[in-house]
């Protein structure tokens, strides 16, 4: 992305905006906010992924390709593009002539911290210029903002969710001291729309487990979130055959057998691994092969991962963890449930979803297993496609389906909005400030399109009765009250071109923020 001018990053129409606004605007603040739901089980999302934008797009790029480019190099080629697709002489480009004269993003963001529930309504971030003079560029990045938020925090809901699941059911079922970070597994990658979707899209889902097949969201979590693979949990990957190898070494060998074996005895002698098993006949390398092999399994200084790929997930996993039972034992744990011999798993790698794994966990306690016999994965339609129980019927005869909703945007209803703004007047240099707002008679009856009027102070409420407290915010405030106030807890990470260490927040404090203190 160096190499493209940030301020190319937009809809054509905000290039446009700067002649639009007041004559002598100076200030503008805008808010971002998940303003609504699609999933009528949910009440608030985890904030995630800014600092992850900042430092990628208002630090990283702005610096290798606007300030650090030639100045004539950046006219020309915003002149060039706009020109030529949006015609002549309706940019101004003076302005952009002063923001690069001026060398440095005359921003402030301000946001709750991340991995924090916030209710839909209430706003997670505010944006807006530290200059004068560059009160246009504050909605300018709206673009840039919503496109780069809204996905990363809708995959950090799907795994916030997948969490809740494992946590309740291995409370049931698992002895305490297996994490339960390392419950779920992250396989979405080669489904994402782009490999920077598709790192920024597990960087959301890690916040709640360890695991992830995506393997520069490492080094993403490093360069953004202060973590280091060499000295703490940041993220595992794990070792997996595919169809390729399986399928090749059975070309050669003329069975499944001898790959089996030279996998246990020699190329993963000491590792875990796991080994997808359905290329010809799943139940018959299950039931034949497997049995054939047990001192080679027993001997192994790991476990040997058997992982379905087709069928029905709920009745391949279930069925795959009776069987191994049965084949190869093992032990009661501390709650009463049977935990495999420590040298096999079940796995499946995706298509796992909310709804499988509750069924998968549900008839594993029924028989009397733990559910961490099986390790699950999750493929990139349940992190693109939002799984709920929907009521068809009636309050009084309710009937319950599965329902989908595909993430978008307006899943949650995100949106960013001006909200505040200040005038000033070039012969008195009176300042006017104005609360601006946005309520269309239109709007549905959820008023999800109705905006914030003013600024905002977002802060916790008194708790109740178990010690809960929620975020609400109050608004038509004035910037100073609303900046000055020290239960505000919308804090400013970014000025000036540079991030505000001391609001920046580490990848631990974030899971143990999003999980209260239990990652």
């Amino acid at each position: 992305m160096y190499n493209v001018n940030p301020l190319l990053l937009l809809d054509y129409y905000k290039t446009t905006h700067n002649e639009q606004y007041p004559e002598g605007i100076t200030k503008i603040v805008s808010y971002y906010t998940p303003r609504s739901t699609r999933i009528p089980e949910d009440w608030g999302i985890p904030f995630a992924a800014v600092q992850g934008y900042i430092g990628e797009y208002l630090i990283e790029a702005f610096k290798y390709g606007f300030f650090e480019m030639p100045k004539e190099m950046i006219m020309k080629q915003y002149k060039r593009i706009l020109n030529n697709t949006l015609g002549k002489n309706i940019v101004n480009y003076d302005k952009i002539e002063s923001l690069y004269d001026l060398g440095y993003l005359p921003l402030e963001i301000g946001c709750v911290p991340e991995g924090t529930m916030v209710p839909f309504g209430v706003p997670m971030l505010y944006i807006t210029n530290t200059h004068p003079d560059f009160a246009w560029l504050v909605n300018t990045l709206e673009t840039q903002i919503s496109c780069s938020l809204w996905h990363p925090m809708l995959s950090t809901m799907v795994g916030y969710k997948y969490r809740q699941i494992v946590n309740k059911f291995y409370d049931i079922s698992v002895d305490d001291n297996i994490p339960r970070c390392r419950g779920l597994s992250d396989f979405s990658m080669r489904g994402q729309e782009s490999v920077e979707s598709a790192i920024r899209s597990s960087a959301g889902f890690c916040l709640s487990f360890l695991s992830t097949a995506t393997v520069p969201t490492a080094e993403y979590f490093e360069r953004y979130y202060n973590a280091d693979v060499e000295s703490e949990d940041v993220i595992y990957g794990a070792i997996s055959t595919e169809h390729s190898v399986m399928n090749s070494n059975f070309g050669v060998d003329g069975d499944e057998i001898t790959m089996i074996r030279k996998l246990l005895t020699e190329i993963y002698p000491n590792n875990n691994f796991s080994m997808v098993s359905d290329s010809y006949d799943y139940w018959n390398l299950v039931d034949n092969l497997l049995p054939q092999l047990r001192v080679e399994i027993e001997n192994h200084n790991g476990f040997i991962g058997i992982r379905g790929d087709s069928g029905d997930p709920v009745e391949i996993v279930t069925k795959t963890i009776f069987k191994l039972w049965d084949l190869f034992g093992g032990s009661i744990n501390s709650k009463g449930y049977k935990v495999l011999n420590c040298k096999i798993k079940a796995i499946y790698g995706d298509s796992i979803t909310f709804t499988r794994l509750k069924n998968i966990y549900q008839i594993l306690i029924d028989n009397g297993f733990a559910c961490n016999n099986f390790l699950p994965g999750s493929g990139s339609f349940s992190m693109q496609c939002m799984e709920y129980i929907q009521n068809v019927g009636t309050e009084e005869n309710p009937k319950y389906i599965d329902a989908y909703a595909p993430y978008t945007r307006d899943t949650y209803g995100v949106a960013i909005k001006a909200t505040y703004c200040e005038v000033t007047d070039s012969d008195s240099e009176y300042v006017k400030r104005i609360s601006i707002f946005k309520a269309p008679k239109t709007d549905k009856a959820d008023f999800s399109k109705k905006s914030q009027k003013g600024c905002c102070v977002v802060q916790w409420s008194e708790a109740d009765k178990d010690g809960n407290q929620i975020l609400y915010y109050e608004d038509e405030v004035s910037w100073e009250d609303a900046s000055n106030n020290p239960n505000n807890i919308l804090k400013p990470i970014f000025k000036d071109g540079k991030i505000i260490e001391k609001n920046w927040q580490t990848l631990s404090q974030i899971r143990n923020r999003l999980h209260d203190g239990k990652f």
